[in-house]
């Protein structure tokens, strides 16, 4: 087990006075050894905290005084301390196999691991969770929790995970409900696999065995042009439209039965049915903003300021690129627009090819740059997925001297997916939280 190194201590705070450095590596926190950034902060939660920290090489012991529930105001650099649970399902439609050979090495993580569920909104497929993982979710009521569910039917999912135990862990689903653990479930619609009748029989399977999630988000097969997986490809047209007609006829249902509509449709798949966004109620808060639901609408009443920025978690892959630097869930880089002194210069949004189809309508005025994903290719079109080396290429056509705002999806601690940082392109970007009042106000800068 690794030992958490503290990155960086706020200067006022409680680590500062005690004396804790950055490098320091921590040892023990009261007597005990952390195993994950959640333990850390229970253990800091007490008013006293003793830390036995190495530093250099030599052993230090301090003592820290605060208010019970203070933070200790100390960044550490990762949130799991022991090793991560990896990911041994073998799925097709894994965005994982589909990257390309080169990029940085943490990326290739395949991850299965509960914590990184409750730090980070990661999706789990349960197959290693065990009894003793159970307890202590319970326990410590690590909630909400993110479940890929996939399908109900065993057989199906079984040979979409090509996991044997694919079959069974969805009761560790059913024991998750019982404890009064939050649970938002994921469907991945792979066309062909588990669209058409298995859809149905999915949310028949949900309405009858796990009525008590959150939320089930319905999201489309994204195909890299790196998969080697000859079954796998996008949807049609109809097949997008089919997956909504089936979300569509199940929502009363579960409006009746439940109170809720419970799931919920990607935007992706409107956008690929060429159908309007539902209405944003519809959406019942936004429960699955992160995970691409709603996220048009969102954006659209925080740029006409009828609601507040709704922003999704920049980075994709934010789960191997650090931890949370305050609280149990992961924080964004700084939400502040960097505004380059170039007042009444003509502005450009940078954006995907979707983004680009949800923005051009709200704002016939502003010239919308598409960034079109080659690094990628395939159907990923998202703008959380540009790269640097995309931007690059775009912006390298574009003219000079306008302002070009940058989304900060597509950022994950100032890099892009391919390792470039926005010092490297071609033209200088402000970059701007993904919301809509962040773009209303940098676009009115």
């Amino acid at each position: 087990m690794s030992l958490p190194r503290v990155v960086a201590v706020d200067p006022a705070s409680p680590a500062a006075r005690a004396g804790l450095q950055p490098g320091d590596e921590i040892v023990a926190v009261n007597g005990q050894s952390p195993r994950d950034v959640i333990e850390y902060r229970f253990l800091t939660d007490e008013p006293e905290v003793e830390l036995d920290v190495s530093r250099g090489g030599l052993d230090v012991t301090l003592t820290i005084e605060k208010d019970a529930g203070a933070p200790l105001g100390a960044e550490i650099e990762s949130a799991l301390f022991d090793r991560v649970r990896t990911c041994d399902n073998h799925c097709e439609f894994c965005f994982i196999y589909q990257l390309p050979k080169g990029m940085r090495r943490s990326l290739y993580l395949k991850d299965d691991d509960y914590r990184l569920s409750f730090l980070y909104g990661n999706f789990t497929t349960l197959t290693r969770f065990t009894e003793a993982d159970l307890e202590r979710v319970v326990t410590e009521h690590l909630s909400p929790l993110y479940v890929s569910i996939h399908s109900t039917d065993p057989a199906v999912r079984a040979d979409m995970l090509r996991n044997r135990r694919g079959a069974t862990s969805l009761r560790w689903l059913r024991l998750l409900l019982d404890h009064g653990i939050e649970v938002h479930g994921q469907v991945v619609v792979c066309p062909g696999i588990n669209d058409g009748g298995v859809l149905h029989d999915t949310m028949a399977g949900v309405l009858d065995v796990y009525p008590e999630l959150a939320s089930v988000a319905v999201v489309p097969l994204g195909v890299s042009r790196y998969s080697n997986e000859p079954s796998m490809r996008p949807h049609t047209q109809a097949e997008a439209a089919a997956v909504l007609d089936c979300v569509e006829e199940w929502q009363p249902a579960f409006l009746t039965a439940l109170g809720r509509r419970l799931v919920f449709a990607a935007d992706e798949y409107y956008l690929l049915a060429e159908r309007p966004f539902p209405a944003p109620e519809a959406y019942e808060g936004f429960p699955m903003h992160e995970d691409g639901i709603g996220m048009a609408r969102a954006f659209e009443l925080a740029l006409h300021g009828d609601a507040d920025g709704i922003r999704p978690q920049s980075g994709f892959f934010a789960a191997v690129d650090g931890a949370p630097a305050e609280g149990y869930r992961a924080t964004r880089a700084a939400g502040t627009v960097t505004l380059l002194p170039r007042a009444g210069a003509p502005v450009a949004v940078l954006t995907g090819e979707y983004g680009a189809r949800v923005l051009r309508p709200l704002l016939p005025d502003v010239r919308i740059v598409v960034v079109r994903n080659e690094f990628f290719g395939g159907n990923i079109g998202v703008t959380g997925l540009m790269v640097g080396a995309d931007v690059a290429r775009t912006l390298a056509d574009q003219p000079t001297g306008h302002r070009y705002l940058l989304p900060d999806v597509c950022l994950s601690q100032g890099r892009f997916l391919d390792g470039m940082t926005v010092d490297d392109l071609p033209q200088a970007v402000e970059v701007v939280p993904t919301d809509g009042a962040s773009l209303r106000r940098a676009l009115a800068a």
